[in-house]
């Protein structure tokens, strides 16, 4: 058998266990609608709104405790990726320092940020919840107070009922012993009797006294208490989301300006790295510069080897074109055919007396009157609509389908890169849609010679074309 502890008497042991065989057996009974059972509906919603809010508070401090292991997460990530950068950072590139003490200032931030997620918001939750535990440990004990003082309360108004009942068991039995007993005792036997009742009815009025008291003390500080404590769940989060709010204001705003910082200093070493890659382009090609003057001082009429392609080619002047005879200029006489202009005036300036004037010393009486006669020269005859469609357009006048229009090409262009369409003058070329029109370059077209087209009927031929060197037909 196991020794009783120390301080804990088998009394006390005893009383424990039939408090509890008494609680069992009332709630037995209320539960089968044999005893009534004490009712307080305002503390029941009471009780109702502290489970609410103890589950709510619990599950911020859940999320948060969630919030504050990612926020650990961020910063050890974030530090990882700070110290490659610094590590790789060589020593000749731009913002060496200023890279390490961003790395610094970094670290520091993520640090200030968990402490003071930990410090403010954390921590006044943890506070907030940890009343929780005592005021529910209290409303258990209230509940059972109030089991303890249903059943003094029934036990009591059972020995009120049953006290008349005691009362004439009592009086059969003095019959009899009146009958039996000497005249001298049966005065005593009544009155051991009576004591023996009245001290079971006193017994049950102290017990419940005793419960009606205890149960009312803990049901009117715990009314004091729940109101109080669900009112100042508002304060609480206020608190904890406003400071969390600034934590995260304060800290968005300094890793902001960190964020702008390392920006800058990632621009100006790309622009470190292009200065350089000048530097040692310009040397390469120093070498070659007398070979490339040498290039561009060739013949003005050989179109330039264009080794790149960086936009359109220059314009080239148009051609020259016959102009069409005028009607007006048909009958032209001999004296109108002298030349006239600067040009003439600069000649006549420098020529001799006799040059000046070829009609010295001749008798026009001598001449023959034909030959003052006006000359006609012939006409040439307009060329037809559909001679013209024919040269235009080739042998077929309707445009193929999937090409936009065509165009004649009347310059020489000599290709320079493989996707590129070498050009004759005269040459027709079908103009196509770029498959991707963002990699259409400004001056430049998509097409294929007309005679490829005819001869193959497939696209695979199509280059770039600089339209500068056509003309729309």
């Amino acid at each position: 058998m196991a020794e009783i502890g120390k301080g804990v008497t088998a009394g006390k042991l005893a009383i424990n266990v039939q408090k509890r065989l008494t609680r069992a057996q009332e709630k037995v009974l209320q539960k089968l609608g044999k005893a009534d059972e004490t009712r307080d509906a305002a503390f029941e919603e009471m009780v109702a709104n502290f489970n609410k809010q103890m589950a709510e508070g619990t599950k911020v401090q859940r999320d948060l405790k969630a919030y504050q292991t990612a926020v650990k997460t961020m910063h050890d990530a974030s530090r990882r990726l700070q110290d490659c950068l610094a590590d790789m950072y060589e020593p000749d590139w731009f913002g060496k320092e200023e890279m390490d003490a961003l790395v610094e200032d970094t670290d520091t931030l993520w640090l200030d940020y968990h402490q003071n997620i930990t410090d403010k918001s954390l921590q006044t939750m943890d506070s907030y919840l940890a009343q929780f535990p005592d005021i529910k440990a209290r409303i258990a004990k209230r509940d059972r107070k109030m089991v303890d003082f249903d059943s003094a309360r029934h036990h009591f108004a059972s020995l009120q009922k049953g006290k008349k009942k005691d009362e004439a068991k009592i009086a059969k039995p003095a019959a009899l012993l009146e009958m039996a007993a000497p005249s001298w005792a049966q005065g005593l036997i009544s009155a051991h009797q009576v004591a023996q009742t009245n001290l079971s009815y006193n017994q049950a009025e102290e017990d419940l006294g005793r419960a009606q008291k205890i149960f009312e003390e803990l049901n009117v500080e715990l009314q004091d208490e729940l109101p109080a404590l669900w009112d100042r769940r508002v304060g609480v989060y206020v608190n904890t989301f406003q400071s969390l709010a600034g934590h995260q204001e304060k800290f968005h705003k300094e890793m902001s300006k960190l964020s702008q910082d390392l920006n800058d200093i990632m621009t100006k070493l790309e622009d470190q790295r292009q200065l350089k890659k000048g530097a040692t382009a310009a040397s390469k090609t120093g070498d070659g510069a007398k070979s490339e003057e040498a290039n561009h001082s060739q013949s003005a009429a050989t179109a330039p080897k264009v080794v790149q392609k960086p936009g359109p080619p220059p314009s080239r002047p148009p051609p020259r074109l016959t102009p069409s005879p005028d009607p007006r200029e048909q009958h032209v006489s001999p004296l109108e055919a002298e030349p006239s202009g600067p040009a003439a005036n600069t000649d006549s300036i420098n020529a001799t007396p006799q040059q000046c004037d070829p009609w010295a010393g001749v008798n026009l009486l001598d001449w023959d009157v034909e030959v003052l006669q006006p000359t006609t020269l012939p006409v040439p005859k307009a060329p037809s609509w559909d001679s013209w469609s024919s040269v235009t357009n080739g042998s077929d006048g309707e445009l193929p389908p999937g090409f936009l229009y065509k165009v004649k090409a009347i310059h020489e262009y000599t290709a320079t890169d493989g996707d590129e369409l070498e050009l004759q003058i005269g040459d027709i070329v079908l103009v196509l849609a770029f498959d991707n029109p963002d990699e259409q370059d400004d001056g430049w077209l998509m097409g294929m010679k007309e005679s490829q087209w005819l001869q193959n009927k497939e696209t695979s031929t199509k280059g770039v074309f600089p339209e500068n060197f056509t003309q729309k037909v």
